[in-house]
């Protein structure tokens, strides 16, 4: 064991601390929380018994050096005693995605996945892509790993089954077919060219194919193609082949075939140093649903299945499990994670780690798919970090910057305006990062429209105040040390008047705005305090910045566009109240447009069919007096 006397005095304080504390702990399971002197979250474990989980951390020559450090650094104990060890288990998976402490290994990168969603609130279901939660009625499909994919698989069923994917409102306001029945990828439901009967025997066949029928479902497409060609149909027949065209496209590339499994996932996890990749793929009724990676930081003496089982964790704290995950290495607490998975799925679910057969090759090429991909991040952010300490030299920083905030503003003569900003560190592009603000233009945010400078000034002000409430001390990683302004010299004391306002005078913040006929590759850079320059057109600082920049702008302008085409394709009768599908339907047929309901007398509305005079007042008094 090691010298008390030859510790170091942190770790020697942080063993005192925590033998003192284990006086009043119980002896039962729960999830303990390390804290620091300023109170940041260090490390958040569960344990079957507190007392002996506890008691671990103050013998010195049973400690990682990182354990130690971490002992040496912890000034407060907090404890939350549970039922059963599969509690404690759960809620540590959900403290460590709240609290993101930096001792344990974070799953970063958690969006939710996309799914498919055939609805069962209407009379004709939609066939549409979901995200989030499961607040609408129907059948869930998924998860895929891309919403590429996503859009391509909802596209050939549309094709293969004929199904809408327009909105409800879009679907009440038709008056004739669109271009989707125009191209046979829908039946028309909107304008009665399909019964009731005929369109829910089509989802019902969807709900078949998606739930592992397929082979079924194009056995009988092709019977009936077969039987249209015997008897001379031969465009009725066209049409059945072009549906089993669009089912096998649905299928193609299925290099994962594992003919005994319908739902699994299959993980592997590759490890290099301080980071590893876990490569998840998707089965779905025997269907392939695509692959993802997911990069995750720890410290090198970390084995693979404790990388694992820290993934399985978070990983699965708000996504439902399949009935079998498939592992490239199994973690310790396998069993307990099984039961925990099986208690917040509602139904069993298995870990495996295969040893032969099919299910070893699939997790052995999923081992492959994660080391080549673990290689192709770790060359990307070798090349990344040479590229920020290069940046460093250009721009005179004290440092390699962590955190880089790019900002940038959009708007059309002021219309629809937003500022986008963007995040970049030695990983590349931290897209989970990016935030969007759509401008204000009231109170203390009051703006000429079109103001570019107040737009930034408000833009920076929001960022900052936010910030100085949430963090003032800096704690959490998520202060910047660079901010790169896409502007001149207006726009960067736009910025330095917000920050200065704010107190904040320690960010380095540059501004860069086109060159002479604003070519690229001649930007100045505008520093608070020295003369504008430049760098050399092919440096790799210049071009690295350019992208950083160009980054910006393509999201400013994406986030624009978005809410422009929100607002602009807004039907005005949406917002009527006690207007609903069936009277905006025969609005929209007597008058032909939204617009033409909106400027319609009072006897023109009452002449439509199913608007009685009340609802016709209430049109006409909506519209016209503001009410």
């Amino acid at each position: 064991m090691e010298d008390a006397q030859n510790m170091p005095p942190n770790l020697k304080r942080g063993i005192a601390y925590l033998k003192t504390e284990l006086k009043t702990l119980p002896s039962q399971p729960g999830v303990y929380r390390m804290q620091n002197a300023a109170g940041e979250v260090l490390y958040v474990g569960k344990a079957r018994n507190l007392v002996r989980r506890v008691t671990n951390y103050t013998q010195p020559n049973r400690l990682s050096n990182r354990i130690m450090r971490m002992v040496g650094e912890t000034q407060k104990l907090e404890v939350i005693v549970t039922k059963s060890e599969i509690e404690a288990l759960l809620l540590e998976s959900n403290l460590i995605k709240k609290m993101q402490p930096r001792y344990n290994i974070l799953l970063r990168d958690d969006k939710s996945l996309p799914q498919i969603l055939l609805t069962d609130d209407h009379e004709f279901g939609q066939l549409t892509k979901h995200r989030g939660r499961k607040n609408r009625k129907g059948d869930y499909f998924g998860p895929f790993a891309s919403a590429g994919s996503v859009n391509r698989t909802v596209a050939d069923l549309a094709r293969a089954f004929m199904l809408r994917t327009c909105s409800d409102n879009v679907f009440a306001s038709r008056t004739r077919p669109c271009l989707q029945y125009q191209i046979k990828r829908c039946s028309g439901p909107c304008v009665g060219l399909v019964s009731r009967e005929d369109y829910a025997k089509q989802m019902a066949q969807a709900r078949r194919f998606l739930n592992g029928e397929s082979a079924n479902v194009q056995r009988e497409y092709a019977a009936r193609m077969h039987a249209a060609a015997e008897t001379l149909e031969f465009e009725t027949a066209a049409i059945w082949r072009n549906r089993i065209r669009a089912l096998t496209g649905i299928q193609a590339n299925q290099d994962i075939n594992l003919p005994t499994v319908s739902d699994a996932d299959i993980i592997a996890a590759a490890r290099s140093g301080e980071r590893s990749c876990i490569q998840i793929f998707f089965i779905r009724g025997g269907s392939n649903y695509g692959n993802r990676s997911y990069f995750l930081a720890h410290l090198a003496d970390t084995p693979a299945h404790e990388v694992i089982g820290a993934f399985i964790g978070q990983f699965y704290e708000d996504k439902e499990p399949p009935a079998e995950i498939m592992l490239s290495e199994m973690p310790e607490d396998h069993r307990l994670l099984s039961e925990a998975l099986t208690r917040n799925a509602g139904h069993k679910v298995t870990l495996s780690c295969p040893v032969r057969g099919d299910r070893r090759k699939v997790t052995t090429m999923a081992l492959k798919n994660a080391e080549e991909a673990l290689a192709r991040h770790l060359a990307n952010a070798s090349s990344q970090r040479r590229l920020l300490r290069e940046l460093a030299a250009a721009l005179d920083l004290a440092e390699p910057p962590t955190r880089i905030e790019i900002y940038d503003n959009s708007h059309i003569q002021g219309k629809h305006a937003v500022g986008g900003m963007v995040v970049a560190g030695p990983e590349g592009f931290e897209k989970g990062a990016y935030r969007r603000f759509n401008i204000k233009d009231e109170g203390k945010f009051a703006t000429a429209i079109g103001d570019d400078f107040a737009m930034m000034r408000q833009v920076i002000h929001r960022r900052f105040s936010r910030a100085l409430k949430e963090d003032a001390d800096r704690q959490s990683g998520n202060w910047p040390d660079l901010l790169l302004i896409d502007g001149g010299v207006g726009q960067l004391s736009a910025v330095h008047e917000a920050l200065d306002d704010l107190g904040l005078v320690d960010l380095n913040v540059v501004a860069i705005s086109k060159g002479p006929d604003r070519h690229a590759g001649r930007e100045q850079f505008h520093i608070r305090g020295r003369a504008s320059f430049t760098l050399a057109p092919d440096s790799a600082a210049m071009h690295f910045l350019q992208r950083l920049r160009d980054e910006s702008h393509r999201y400013a302008i994406g986030a624009h566009r978005a809410k422009r085409t929100k607002t602009e394709f807004t039907n005005p009768l949406d917002a009527v109240p006690g207007i609903g599908p069936k009277r905006k339907k025969a609005l929209l047929a007597h008058f032909g447009s939204a617009r033409a309901v909106s400027a319609a007398g009072l006897s023109d509305l009452e002449a439509v069919e199913g608007i009685s005079k009340k609802y016709a007042q209430q049109i006409y008094d909506w519209f016209y007096s503001g009410s």
